[in-house]
């Protein structure tokens, strides 16, 4: 979607196609139009439902600018998927982090955060910490 040097990058591992991008372009919208690298990670590689570690290696490649990369997954295999390619060590850019956050919320906190050009401990901290989101 989006590139800036220097800035934390943030992947968005969903079983949908749909779900990442408009999560993607909701966070970015969120986040004032700010310039980050954020690229969606949905769905298979032929559009239906599911994760592609293809995809997730692409995107996190496209979004590494050296200062770290964030990984957010929806559910459960997407999880497993980025632990699986996180483990083989060379499949992601070195700095690629799994945060344990919830999805929208999460993200959200992570694309602002990294646009404020926080490091990578700061933007998974932020995104971690929608967990406490009170809704009521």
């Amino acid at each position: 979607m989006s590139a800036v040097s220097g800035r934390v990058g943030v992947v968005l591992v969903s079983h949908s196609r749909q779900v990442a991008e408009s999560v993607a372009h909701m966070a970015l919208g969120l986040a004032g139009g700010a310039d980050v690298p954020v690229v969606p990670a949905g769905g298979t590689g032929d559009g239906g439902l599911g994760t592609s570690s293809e995809l997730i290696t692409e995107a996190a490649r496209r979004v590494d600018r050296g200062a770290g990369v964030a990984v957010l997954a929806d559910l459960g295999s997407a999880v497993l998927t980025v632990r699986t390619l996180l483990a083989e060590e060379d499949e992601l850019p070195p700095g690629t982090r799994l945060v344990d956050a919830p999805f929208v919320e999460g993200a959200v906190a992570a694309v602002v955060t990294a646009s404020t050009g926080a490091d990578l401990d700061a933007v998974a901290a932020a995104a971690t910490e929608a967990y406490g989101y009170r809704k009521a």
